[in-house]
């Protein structure tokens, strides 16, 4: 039986949908347990998509670890091609995951999301174990070890649906808190997966030997992608018990070809490559930036644990976000997208005059590179205020930063996030690229200096790209809004 709330007639449904859900209704959101239903779907969204991140960023850190030891030997173009390749195929997987919110419903796809998160783990476990011989034999091909690598990309899909589905919980004055908290609780799992795996690798190690040789610990490297089964088994049974789907969560194929039609949204997915493209790159390229750069410190020993510091650069980025949003609630979004790309731009100068200097230090290098990471988790997150924004802007409400403008607008808006972020996720797939290629133009250098001169012309390259679309941003969604008295 339908339960009929008094308060803004909310009606409870079988299979944990929910009918007549109206978060800019006051009545419903404060008194008619709107506010506490909407944080109940954040806190278990947030589990989820965590999971995902932490799926689709254990490529990163598993290449450092795994190029050398029994037998694999991979060349830079080949662990490049490994550590982006989840981005590209999560990336495209991002489009259709939009569309599942609005077919499936926010609870039930969190659940099968959540489930194909097993298959790149398993899989993981699998091709890693099957190392050559001691001639060097047999073993997993690289061609096979792509392949799976490709299937993190599961991982970076979960981000588009979750984000799709949280955008209509929320009402449109918290809306960048909201998805920024969201995004921020997801994006942490790139941080989990970069610190876990070695610690994961050294205290197995230590557990069935005395030292941590390579050997001992390559016998438990395969051990990184199912350690997670457990966890994603747990989110698919909260998702089901605790999680609802909204019938008003409709993100119809007039919403996606209205989206598509509007110029605005491909501007957005430009800056947006710029935000979160930057951080997922970076984070990416992060462990192998350091093991090239800096490989005394690949590794702190803690007795028989040993922790990498690549971590922090996604984890900072993170915890950024929400911030973003808060912010941009506040300011304006455009205003707070704008400040970051002038700090990415002096960070990213800062990190190349390190590296120019006869003995760079690297904790100098890893400050400049926080400095990075937090600017662009903070665009992240004031992006996802943005965006909404200028979609209620241009359906012609005034006050847009505030104030909805209604169920169509809302479901053109849900789509545009997904499509916006799907853009934005292939930057995880140019970034390393863009350091791939730099090494290549060094290549006839010697091995340190083409290290050096390599990854400092692909800086080079992104602190370029970040001017631009500063550029853009300021002549497009600051400047003529000024003049209007209005922001986004």
């Amino acid at each position: 039986m339908a339960d009929r709330s008094d308060h803004g007639e909310l009606v409870h449904l079988k299979g944990g949908w929910i009918d007549g859900w109206d978060p800019e209704n006051l009545d419903q959101w404060e008194r008619g347990g709107g506010r506490l239903m909407a944080r109940r779907n954040l806190g278990f969204s947030i589990y989820a998509e965590f999971l995902g991140f932490v799926v689709w960023q254990l490529w990163s850190i598993v290449v450092v670890w795994l190029d050398g030891w029994q037998g694999f030997s991979f060349d830079n173009n080949q662990q490049f091609w490994l550590i982006s390749t989840p981005s590209l195929v999560g990336a495209t997987l991002r489009f259709p995951y939009t569309f599942m919110v609005s077919k499936l419903g926010g609870r039930n796809w969190t659940i099968v999301s959540a489930g194909l998160l097993l298959v790149p783990t398993t899989a993981m476990g699998f091709a890693i174990a099957n190392h050559p011989d001691a001639n060097g034999q047999g073993g997993t091909s690289y061609g096979v070890m792509l392949l799976v690598a490709a299937l993190a990309g599961f991982g970076g899909g979960n981000f588009a649906s979750s984000m799709a589905n949280i955008t209509f919980f929320f009402p449109q004055r918290t809306k960048g808190w909201a998805l920024g908290l969201n995004a921020a609780g997801g994006n942490i799992g790139a941080a989990m997966a970069q610190f876990t795996v070695p610690i994961l690798v050294t205290v197995t190690a230590a557990s069935v030997t005395a030292g941590t040789s390579p050997e001992a610990r390559l016998l438990n490297l395969p051990l990184v992608g199912p350690f997670w089964i457990p966890f994603i088994i747990a989110a698919m049974v909260l998702a089901w018990f605790k999680m609802n789907n909204l019938t008003s969560a409709k993100a119809d194929l007039s919403g996606y070809k209205a989206a598509l039609g509007d110029p605005h949204l491909w501007l957005l997915s430009l800056l947006y490559i710029g935000t979160f493209g930057s951080f997922i790159g970076l984070a990416g390229a992060f462990p192998k930036l350091i093991a090239d750069h800096f490989p005394d410190y690949r590794l702190i020993h803690f007795g028989y644990v040993g922790i990498g510091l690549a971590f922090l650069g996604p984890l900072v980025g993170s915890l950024a976000r929400p911030f973003g949003g808060r912010l941009a609630d506040k300011i304006g979004g455009a205003y707070i997208t704008a400040g970051c790309f002038v700090v990415m731009i002096l960070a990213v100068w800062a990190s190349i005059k390190v590296l120019a200097t006869p003995n760079p230090s690297f904790w100098v290098f890893l400050a400049c590179f926080m400095v990075l990471f937090m600017a662009t988790g903070v665009g992240n997150g004031s992006m996802y205020k943005m965006i909404p924004t200028v979609f209620a802007w241009r359906a012609g409400q005034a006050d847009a930063s505030n104030q909805s403008a209604g169920i169509p607008t809302e479901r053109k808006t849900s789509a545009a996030l997904g499509i916006v972020s799907a853009f934005g996720a292939y930057g995880g797939f140019l970034v390393p690229q863009v350091f791939n290629q730099a090494l290549k133009l060094r290549a006839d250098l010697p091995d340190q200096l083409k290290v050096v001169q390599g990854y400092s012309l692909g800086l080079w390259w992104l602190a370029g790209t970040y001017a631009v679309m500063l550029a853009c941003l300021v002549a497009l969604y600051i400047v003529p809004h000024q003049r209007r008295g209005s922001r986004v």
